[in-house]
């Protein structure tokens, strides 16, 4: 945002100040200065007003004129040979003489032009250095005297600074709001503007009948004004510097006065000519569906039932808190205006502009949270000026829909815990001082046990303050973070390993990496409608966030991989191919009601149609397993592939190519797979995608992982057994073969020998089988630390574990 010190000290005086010290003060106080740009004209000798006595066609150039122009009264007429057409016989110019140096270093000399010796210079604004009009020279309508300086027809300039606000900090949004911190920080009175027409007297009827908000909760509070006859033409020469100094382009005076209005107070509003106000009514709803608005900058827009509008008796005439529409635009026919003061809900304001893309002045303020009790101060004040600059009467009282919403608090904070949070001694009165500087209402008393309280009034304009904490942030701003008292600091050295969860990042990203995948860093907030479809519908009420700035950041995130999708889908989108990519963080799972907090990290790859001169094996279901697998291994959980399970969500995972493991109110969980094609339509990817994520408890990390234990080799050979078992197809392979590996080695912990593994090999369906049953053969190795087994040895073990598996399952034995 840019201030302008020329503005500021119409609201607290800084004489005396310097630029660098301001620059200082705002850098103290929490907003970062980007820039400092000095204004206005540098000193210019022989720069002074002229006049034009008369102009002729240059007789070797189409484009040039031969002008006469005197720069004293009653002197000599000097030729001056121009390109510029936009002035006449007559009118007063700004002429540079030979010997002067414009801005630039750009010297001014005698010299031949076509023929024609030119002896000066007309000069334009932007040669000058005074702005950017460069059409022609410029003309001086108050026609000061001849041979005056420039110097000093424009004063010293101004000094604009180049501010970043921060995203909580939307009182600072405005010249008023720079100014109110100034005046804290160097200790001076604050002036608040004066209203200098009394508008208490309404004459006549409403321009506009009624002023209804069907949407209270978005539209809590609606004030509209009505002026009638007022002459529309150009701004007064001090509203034009004013909104030229912050970079904007004076349009009109009425509009000219709202659009100052909101970069004095931080508040938009809007003017409406009341001629085109159809329906003798102002309402505010939503849009209906694909009803469509044509902004102040000539685009048709289609709107959605999500956006509020301002309509009249018959469409829809303003985009709320984003922009107006041709339809009830103020211009050079208007009489009579309707002004509009309100206060928006900041999150539908935002998803209008997000959705629309369509930033403005307005909505940047309103998406932020303007001042809820602003709206009735901030409309006197344009309608003061516009009947200073425009003229006209006011029409009736306003028409007010609902009240301003109820944001003013109370904080009770002691000065004990002010000093025991800073750390260093500060008095009483300087706290209080502090407090009271940025406008907090501060009553001294005393708690129940008759201890030293302030209870300090937060004002409506301030919607970030909200503990004692934040006070006592607001207290060191204004005393001044360099004046914090220098002292050792004494810690006591401790010895510890480092917390487990970030090993167990380490880990996870050294893995990755090392297969070739790049870490990407998304934010951790994610939006409604993916949360939705992904997770659920109740997910997504959990999730919500109470006060979201982003319409794209209302949620916090429940996985990592719809980030992920979103980094391969910028990459495709520029022609690119998306290299593997993976992230750690941290996500929020809804489970039964109740969130927890996972640790998690998450792992995508887009298949690569094109075949290149080295043809890699493409990445598939097994490959997200097997790095899902290491994931789990590498926070000491064993997974292997029997205990995995079908992942049944078809919506984002492609059923038959996906699992998961763990999963429900485990400390562990992990899915991977094919991610279904639906999923993939909203990041518009080309390719196939595979992915995979783990989830972690934080204090399921922080266990101690038991220690491995080792045993030998053995040296003598194997005895391998096939069992084929029928099973409902139902029945994961996994799960029999878990079972068969418990049974086994129960009976051949009695024959003193070990079942050594237990693979699947084979699936069988058909004939022969009962119907809903399939066979799956497995492969059995036994084997002994101590022997070589003998047949008879391994067959009685065998045999046992047939007879147990049909005797404690409902798993057969198919013959």
């Amino acid at each position: 945002m840019k201030v302008s010190r020329n503005w500021i000290e119409t609201y607290v005086d800084l004489s005396g100040i310097t630029d660098a010290a301001i620059s200082h003060a705002l850098t103290m106080v929490g907003f970062e200065v980007e820039e400092v740009i000095k204004t206005g004209l540098p000193p210019l000798e022989n720069v002074v007003v002229g006049e034009v006595v008369s102009y002729e066609q240059h007789p070797n150039a189409d484009r040039l004129s031969v002008c006469q122009v005197v720069t004293a009264e009653g002197g000599d007429a000097r030729t001056i040979v121009c390109g510029a057409k936009n002035f006449a016989a007559g009118d007063r110019v700004i002429v540079a003489l030979p010997g002067s140096v414009l801005p630039g270093g750009f010297k001014i000399k005698e010299s031949k032009l076509r023929g024609v010796v030119s002896g000066g210079m007309m000069c334009s604004e932007r040669e000058l250095g005074l702005g950017e009009d460069h059409e022609g020279i410029a003309i001086l309508r108050d026609r000061p005297a001849l041979g005056t300086p420039v110097n000093d027809l424009y004063g010293g300039g101004d000094t604009i600074f180049d501010v970043e606000i921060t995203p909580n900090r939307p009182d600072a949004l405005s010249q008023m709001g720079i100014a109110r911190e100034m005046a804290a920080w160097f200790k001076r009175d604050l002036q608040y503007p004066e209203i200098q027409h009394n508008l208490s007297e309404w004459n006549g009827r409403h321009l506009v009948d009624t002023v209804v908000s069907d949407t209270p909760e978005n539209c809590p509070h609606y004030r509209g004004y009505s002026v009638r006859g007022v002459k529309v033409g150009e701004s007064p020469a001090w509203l034009k510097e004013r909104l030229k100094s912050i970079g904007l382009r004076p349009i009109n005076n009425v509009v000219d006065v709202t659009n100052f209005v909101l970069h004095e107070l931080g508040q938009p509003l809007h003017a409406f000519d009341a001629a085109k106000i159809r329906g003798g009514e102002i309402r505010v709803r939503m849009a209906g569906a694909g009803e469509s608005i044509v902004t102040l900058d000539e685009k048709k827009r289609v709107l959605d039932p999500g956006m509020m509008v301002i309509a009249d008796g018959e469409r829809a005439l303003v985009i709320a808190g984003v922009m107006g529409s041709v339809d009830a635009e103020v211009d050079e026919s208007t009489t009579d205006i309707f002004l509009e003061s309100a206060y928006f809900n900041p999150s539908t304001v935002r998803r209008a502009s997000r959705t629309l893309g369509l930033s403005t002045d307005s909505s940047y303020r309103f998406e932020r949270g303007v001042d809820p009790k602003g709206t009735e101060f901030a409309a006197l004040r344009c309608l003061d000026l516009i009947l200073e600059v425009a003229g006209g009467e006011l029409q009736g009282r306003p028409l007010v829909a609902g009240e301003a919403p109820l944001v003013e608090k109370e904080i009770s904070l002691s000065a004990a815990y002010v000093r025991r949070v800073l750390g260093f001694e500060l008095s009483d009165e300087v706290i209080v001082e502090n407090l009271r500087a940025l406008e907090l209402d501060v009553t001294e008393t005393t708690d129940d046990d008759d201890e030293p309280l302030l209870l300090v009034g937060i004002p409506s304009f301030r919607l970030d303050l909200y503990r004692p904490i934040d006070l006592v942030e607001e207290i060191l701003r204004i005393h001044g973070s360099d004046k914090v008292p220098p002292a050792d600091v004494r810690t006591r050295g401790l010895l510890a390993e480092d917390d487990p969860v970030p090993v167990y990042l380490r880990k996870a990203s050294s893995l990755l990496m090392g297969r070739g995948y790049s870490e990407v860093m998304n934010y951790s907030l994610g939006e409604a409608d993916v949360v939705r479809d992904w997770f659920g519908k109740v997910a997504g009420e959990v999730l919500t966030l109470a006060n979201p700035l982003a319409s794209d950041a209302s949620h916090l995130r429940p996985s990592l991989i719809p980030g992920l999708l979103q980094t391969l889908a910028f990459n495709a989108a520029r022609g690119q191919h998306p290299p593997p990519v993976f992230e750690c963080g941290r996500v929020f799972r809804e489970i039964n009601g109740a969130v927890y907090e996972y640790v998690s990290v998450a792992f995508a790859e887009m298949r690569d149609p094109a075949e290149g001169w080295l043809k890699r094996s493409p990445v598939d279901f097994y490959a997200a397993a097997r790095t899902a697998a290491d994931l789990l291994g590498a926070a000491g959980v064993s997974a292997r592939p029997h205990g995995f399970q079908a992942n049944l969500s078809d919506d984002v995972w492609q059923k038959g190519h996906a699992a998961r493991f763990g999963g429900g109110e485990g400390a562990q969980e992990a899915e991977f797979g094919l991610l279904a094609p639906g999923a993939l339509q909203r990041w518009d990817l080309p390719g196939p995608v595979v992915a995979g994520a783990v989830y972690f408890l934080p204090e399921f990390l922080k266990k101690p992982v038991a220690r491995r234990r080792y045993q030998p080799f053995s040296a003598f050979p194997a005895a391998v057994r096939d069992l084929a078992v029928v099973a409902p197809v139902e029945t994961p392979a996994g799960e029999i073969a878990e079972t068969l590996t418990r049974i086994g080695r129960t009976v051949c912990a009695e024959a003193a020998f070990d079942l050594e593994g237990v693979e699947a090999f084979d699936v069988y369906e058909g004939k022969g089988l009962p119907e809903g049953s399939r066979s799956v053969a497995f492969s059995l190795t036994f084997r002994s630390l101590e022997r070589t087994l003998t047949d008879k040895e391994v067959n009685a073990v065998f045999d046992r574990l047939q007879a147990d598996l049909q005797k404690e399952t409902p798993f057969r034995v198919r013959s």
